[in-house]
């Protein structure tokens, strides 16, 4: 979790105990690579639903008009609002290759904005695993416990190679569903407190982009 919503999220919680997810975020991809043609990093856009924007603007004194934008001093003050992650946070997007996990680091730049009604944040992480291009290797965005639901918009954009393929591959909703009212089910015949026992389910509503490249 991200510092900076924090106290927008403890608020949100208030909502019933089945209503995951809370918080809805559209996501773009850039997949970026170095001159020699490696894998160098991933470039991650995210626009937040209008509700959770507001109820952050206001938590953060901003935008006192409700004119679903900010003065450029407010902009400044938006800066990395979303940034400061706390210790074990992996930022929601995860890569793999042949099933095992490649470790991205955090943001290493970024920007913040607000218009339209919609907070909006983009960050660049680079690869401390670097996958192998010519192996089929793949980038996935949502958070495991499903708090935050995160839908990929337009098709990741490759820098740096004009070779490569990215294909998405959209979740199976019924399935996914189904597994999530399972698992819910379970919690309560258990007795157990869903929100703080929440099943690790996200991963089953994600969107999923598979890249190959052209062998060297």
């Amino acid at each position: 979790m991200r510092r900076g919503i924090a106290f927008t999220v403890l608020m949100l919680m208030a909502a019933p105990l089945r209503a995951h997810p809370h918080i809805f975020v559209d996501v773009e991809l850039a997949v970026v690579f170095d001159d020699q043609g490696q894998p160098k990093g991933i470039e991650i856009a995210w626009v937040y639903d209008e509700f959770f924007s507001m109820l952050l603007v206001s938590d953060m004194g901003l935008d006192p008009d409700f004119t679903g934008t900010v003065t450029e001093e407010e902009r400044a003050a938006l800066d990395g609002f979303d940034m400061n992650w706390i210790e074990g946070y992996h930022g929601d997007t995860h890569v793999t290759q042949g099933g095992e996990p490649l470790a991205l680091t955090g943001p290493v730049e970024w920007s913040s904005d607000y218009f339209d009604g919609q907070l909006r944040s983009r960050h660049l992480r680079h690869f401390l695993d670097r996958p192998d291009p010519a192996q089929e290797w793949a980038v996935a965005v949502y958070d495991p416990t499903y708090y935050t639901s995160y839908t990929l918009v337009g098709h990741p954009q490759i820098r740096g190679r004009s070779d490569c393929v990215a294909r998405v591959f959209e979740p199976d909703w019924d399935a996914a569903s189904a597994n999530l009212e399972a698992a819910l089910d379970e919690l309560l015949g258990a007795g157990m407190d869903i929100e703080a026992d929440f099943p690790a389910v996200g991963a089953l509503f994600s969107d999923e982009v598979r890249l190959t490249c052209a062998a060297p």
